[in-house]
Formats: C-alpha cells, structure tokens, sequence
C-alpha cells in the first residue's frame, strides 16, 4: 500500500492516477474547509461541491505547478489554491452586488458524517451526532469567532499544519498559536454550549 508519501513523489513525477488519489484523500479536509471559510456570502451563492470540484478539476490540469514538499506541502498548496478560488468568488459577488434571495440546503450527495468527522478534529466526540442540524449548529457557531480564531482552527484542524506552519502563516510565534489556538477552541466551545 502506498504512503501519503509514496502518492505525492509518485504525483509530481506525472502519475495522474496518484494525484486523482492524493484529492480522494484530502476530500473530507477539502469540503469542511470550503464549508468554514466561504463565509455567507458565498456559500449563499455557491455549491460547496462546486467550489471543490472546481479546485480538484484545477489541481489535476496543473499539477505540473506542484513542487516536492511532501504530504504537508500538497495539503498546503491544495488548500492556497481552494483559498484563491473562495476569495475570488467572494469578490466576484460581492462587486456585483447581487441580492440574496436564497438560503443554501445542505446539498443532496454531501456526506454529514464524514464532514462532522472532520469537524470533530475541533469538537468534541459528544457533539458528533450525524445530522444535519448539528452540522449547521457547529458551522453557526464558527461564524461568530473572529477571523484570527477561525483561521487558526482552519489552518491547524482541517488543512492540518503544524504549530511551526501555522506560525510562519500567520506570521506569529509557535507559542502564540498555541496560546491563539486554545482561546479559539475555547470560544468555539462556548458559542457551541450556547446554542
């Protein structure tokens, strides 16, 4: 069976097959991060399932892009190039200035246990009931963090950086992520308690 490793080495020297995997892979990370990062009004205006299949179709006709950097630096570049696409489809709506006459459903197609699984790299296994309501309660109350909370839970429990990358991202110290980390999970934890 081939590592995470093995698949992106395999990538970068042209092995479609093994990029096609190394996306199968990263799809659960990929679409909870679509999920908390679109913010509202793009994921008023936007499928989730489009976004991410935009970004895969994306990543396989410019893979050539890629440089070695291991099973971190695919993870890294696939969520910078999902990043790009959401800031750009914000801006694209927001500069339209289009009316929102519509609340997004959850997608027929979209697996809520595998994103609650996802989601539980942050919440805890008693709130991780396969349901629709707990998705959107836990979505909910990642809305009310501030952007520096929510992105240092996005960046450590779904893309899955290290503290070390987190840091060189946000350009702070390793120990205030820490620290920014464990006020953030502390928030989210008491918006969640709320509800």
């Amino acid at each position: 069976m081939e590592t995470p490793d093995d698949l992106v080495r395999a990538a970068t020297e042209g092995d479609r097959a093994a990029v096609a995997e190394l996306l199968v892979q990263n799809l659960p990370a990929l679409r909870a991060f679509v999920r908390l990062r679109a913010g509202a009004v793009v994921r008023s205006r936007e499928a989730e399932s489009d976004i991410v299949q935009s970004t895969c179709r994306e990543v396989l006709q410019s893979f050539e892009g890629f440089r070695y950097g291991g099973p971190e630096g695919f993870r890294h570049w696939l969520f910078t190039t999902t990043l790009r696409k959401i800031l750009k489809k914000d801006r694209h709506h927001r500069a339209d200035k289009r009316s929102v006459e519509r609340e997004q459903a959850l997608p027929d197609g979209v697996d809520v246990g595998q994103l609650l699984s996802t989601y539980a790299a942050f919440a805890s296994p008693s709130r991780q009931a396969v349901a629709g309501e707990e998705l959107e309660r836990i979505e909910a109350a990642f809305t009310r963090l501030s952007d520096d909370h929510r992105e240092v839970i996005l960046l450590s429990r779904i893309v899955g950086m290290s503290r070390a990358e987190v840091a060189l991202a946000l350009d702070k110290t390793e120990d205030s992520v820490r620290n920014l980390l464990h006020r953030a999970l502390t928030e989210l934890a008491r918006h969640l308690d709320v509800e």
